[in-house]
């Protein structure tokens, strides 16, 4: 059964429901018999998991299915903040356990990096640069950490601070790890968002961390944005909650690029 969350935020989705996104993702638009077919359910059961994948912004309705939703804006904070969590959970656990005691680290915007943060807060004597208020009222908590605070606009939606302040501040520091989330990973391997302005900041981060570390849950394989930051090839390793599609796992394969599937 989906587990139960505060009023208001969406349900955590059954594997149907994920099943139906990956397709979606994969295809552009899957037609409503179709889906009904291949998972044996009747039209009515699929136009409950479309109708439920729409409200979360996920993916949007048209004649006879569903297809991927808009490129141009992403879906809301509170959304993501409960969309695939027990995913992100694990995902942020994989990757606080590859950052040892004492290390430098940015973590960006994104509700996948906040979960980083707070599979973070054991560790001892981090130093962390960020341009996320909520990262950083999570990490306050280790009164160990050393944690600097970008400048900049903030975004009353999540917390986090952008701008060119945010970038020049950014890359004043050289770091041990760039942690990063994404909107979208395409087929070719480019990573894509939906804010220009967050994307120069995320620049910034791969450019002046030794090591960077993408995460980025499954659903993010194929889905559209418009806003390209880089590639694939740019980063050091790759947490997600599933083997990614085989198109993705070459390109991985050909950088040598680590990847590590949270279980």
């Amino acid at each position: 059964m989906p587990k139960a969350i505060h009023p208001g935020a969406t349900k955590l989705h059954n594997r149907r429901q994920t099943e139906i996104l990956e397709l979606v993702q994969n295809k552009g638009f899957v037609s409503s018999v179709e889906l009904a077919m291949i998972f044996q359910v009747t039209p009515q059961t699929v136009r409950r998991d479309i109708n439920q994948l729409c409200r979360e912004g996920l993916l949007r309705r048209y004649h006879g299915g569903a297809g991927l939703p808009s490129t141009v804006e992403n879906v809301a904070y509170t959304t993501r903040q409960v969309v695939c969590l027990d995913e992100k959970i694990r995902i942020a656990r994989s990757v606080a356990a590859k950052i040892p005691d004492k290390a430098s680290l940015f973590i960006n915007i994104g509700t996948t990096p906040e979960e980083v943060a707070k599979a973070l807060v054991d560790h001892q004597g981090l130093r962390v640069i960020t341009n996320n208020l909520n990262v950083a009222a999570i990490l306050s908590q280790n009164t160990s950490f050393e944690i600097f605070v970008a400048g900049g606009v903030m975004r009353h939606r999540d917390r986090g601070v952008t701008g060119e302040a945010t970038s020049e501040f950014i890359s004043k520091f050289k770091v041990d790890f760039g942690i990063i989330g994404i909107s979208g990973i395409d087929a070719d391997g480019s990573l894509l968002d939906f804010d220009d302005s967050e994307v120069r900041v995320a620049r910034a981060i791969i450019a002046n961390s030794h090591k960077v570390f993408l995460a980025a849950d499954s659903t993010k394989f194929g889905r559209k944005a418009m806003v390209r930051l880089g590639r694939l090839s740019q980063v050091d390793a790759l947490f997600t909650d599933q083997r990614p599609p085989e198109v993705i796992v070459d390109i991985l394969t050909d950088n040598d690029i680590m990847l590590h599937i949270a279980n």
